[in-house]
């Protein structure tokens, strides 16, 4: 009997379940704050540094800190090799989404006339890139000790094969999917980014926006069990 007769996913899940979530921080002696995360076979390096001077006169604010976002992928990253030009476009479109998702979540005035580079380097792509980079941001983040107002989580859904799914795999955004990524506030479940990668159906709307909320949960507690890990083990050392 194939998957889709017994209602699984080309990769055995089931619509509304995750790939298997790794994610540690602290993995950069030379950053401020830094994360390694894994959703499936995607895997991103985040790494923070700052808040520190800003580089460009031109470009502080005496009130605030301004938030410096770059996006590299590795060229072994995928099986394929893209045309660089079009791949550029599309990092730079990616970094433009992780900033505008953590402007209003950063309190960033209480850093005047600062900067804060948030690094991301994506070792590994099998879908869900976006949702990846989101998410390993929010724990170097956490992990600098910037503040912010909550947690960011960030989950893709689509429609796969005749119904909604969420965190979808390459194959899956390879197959003329319509999908949306969303990054939300657990605690008040406000949504701070919505990008839609192709026109969906009204109709279908409400059930992957609704799924994607559900998996931006799921992230939320995997996520804040890997900062609470990491938090005891330094309340342990220093202990002893």
């Amino acid at each position: 009997m194939s998957h889709n007769q017994i209602g699984l996913r080309i990769d055995g899940r089931r619509p509304a379940e995750l790939r298997k979530i790794t994610s540690t921080t602290c993995v950069l002696s030379q950053a401020d704050g830094s994360a390694y995360l894994e959703h499936g076979n995607t895997k991103v390096l985040a790494a923070v540094y700052g808040p520190r001077e800003a580089r460009h006169r031109a470009l502080v604010l005496h009130d605030r800190a301004i938030l410096n976002v770059e996006l590299n992928v590795a060229p072994f990253s995928s099986g394929e090799r893209r045309r660089r030009s079009k791949n550029d476009k599309r990092l730079l479109e990616m970094a433009s989404f992780v900033k505008q998702t953590f402007e209003p979540v950063v309190i960033a005035t209480l850093y005047p006339r600062s900067q804060i580079d948030i690094y991301l380097q994506v070792i590994q792509h099998d879908g869900g890139t976006l949702q990846a980079c989101i998410n390993a941001t929010t724990l170097a983040l956490i992990d600098a000790g910037i503040a912010m107002t909550d947690y960011v989580c960030a989950c893709t859904a689509g429609w796969v094969e005749r119904e909604a799914a969420i965190d979808l795999n390459y194959i899956e955004e390879s197959s003329d999917t319509s999908e949306v990524t969303i990054a939300m506030l657990p605690k008040s479940s406000k949504i701070t980014l919505a990008q839609m990668e192709s026109r969906l159906h009204v109709d279908k709307l409400e059930e992957v926006f609704r799924l994607a909320g559900e998996g931006c949960k799921q992230m939320y507690e995997v996520m804040d069990k890997t900062i609470r890990d990491r938090a005891e083990d330094l309340a342990r050392k220093m202990t002893v």
